[in-house]
Parts: C-alpha cells; sequence; structure tokens
C-alpha cells in the first residue's frame, strides 16, 4: 500500500528558475502565489515542486554528487510516494498549508544547469507541481499528508 504520510525533508528556493536552489529551515506558502521569495512564486499551475528524497538517494547510488534543493525542488519529502499521486490531490504541509497537484513530471527546457551538473535532471519523471490553496508556514520536520486523493 502506498504511504499517504510523511515528513517534510528539506526545503528550498532561489531567485532564479533552473538552477539548484538554497536549503532554508523555514518558508512561507501564500495561497494563490507559492513559496514566498522562490522565483516560481508567480500564481501559475506550478507555484511548488515536490520531489521524493528518496529518489535524491537513489542518484546518490548511481554516484551523483546530490543534495535536496540540486533538482530545483521546492519541497524534498520523504517516506510520502509521490508517484502515486493524481493531478487534483490535496496535500496538508504541517499544520495549516495545503496544495493541490496540478501536474506529474513536466517537460524539461534543454538541458538546464541542473542538466549539466549532475548528468541527470529526475523532475521530468519523478517531480510533482502543486498550487498553493491554503497558506501557511512549514518547516523541515513537519509533516506532510495526502488528505483528498484525487480532488
Amino acid at each position: 500500500m502506498a504511504t499517504t504520510r510523511g515528513r517534510v525533508r528539506a526545503i528550498s528556493i532561489s531567485k532564479e528558475k533552473g538552477i539548484p536552489k538554497t536549503n532554508v529551515s523555514e518558508a512561507d506558502l501564500e495561497a494563490g502565489l507559492g513559496v514566498v521569495g522562490d522565483a516560481h512564486a508567480d500564481g501559475g499551475h506550478r507555484q511548488v515542486s515536490l520531489l521524493a528524497a528518496e529518489e535524491i538517494d537513489r542518484m546518490r547510488e548511481m554516484g551523483a554528487s546530490v543534495s535536496p534543493g540540486d533538482f530545483a525542488e521546492n519541497i524534498t519529502t520523504q517516506d510520502l510516494d509521490l508517484r502515486t499521486l493524481k493531478v487534483g490531490a490535496r496535500l496538508r504541509v504541517g499544520g495549516s498549508a495545503e496544495l493541490v497537484v496540478t501536474q506529474l513530471g513536466k517537460q524539461c527546457h534543454g538541458r538546464c544547469a541542473i542538466y549539466e551538473r549532475v548528468g541527470d535532471c529526475i523532475m521530468p519523471r519523478e517531480g510533482i507541481f502543486a498550487r498553493v490553496i491554503a497558506s501557511g508556514r512549514i518547516k523541515v520536520g513537519d509533516t506532510i499528508e495526502l488528505i483528498i486523493d484525487d480532488g
């Protein structure tokens, strides 16, 4: 059975799109905008990106020197099976922030800085994207859980 509850292993932001992000201990998610201070906080449908820590660990096992944020994900999750989520699924992060999944994977725009550095980008296959539908402050270690399976 797929896991429907995990935790936030890392939170990452950057001022520019397409580059590895910097890890922070906490961040504000603003409804209709995204992660405050991040380049993707523009109100579109890909306001927040999520990637499972287990996928980053798998890349390490293949010899890549990678860490949370290196694939430009905002939230690195642990123990939550992101691959089973559907568009429309809703997640609660921490006490009050809520996300709705808007996209599974993505089409890359060429060989971005992440691909050039790492030799692969797993976001097209493993990353998910979401809109913020309820604002809240999130912290590393917070619970992230599936609250509605398919919207």
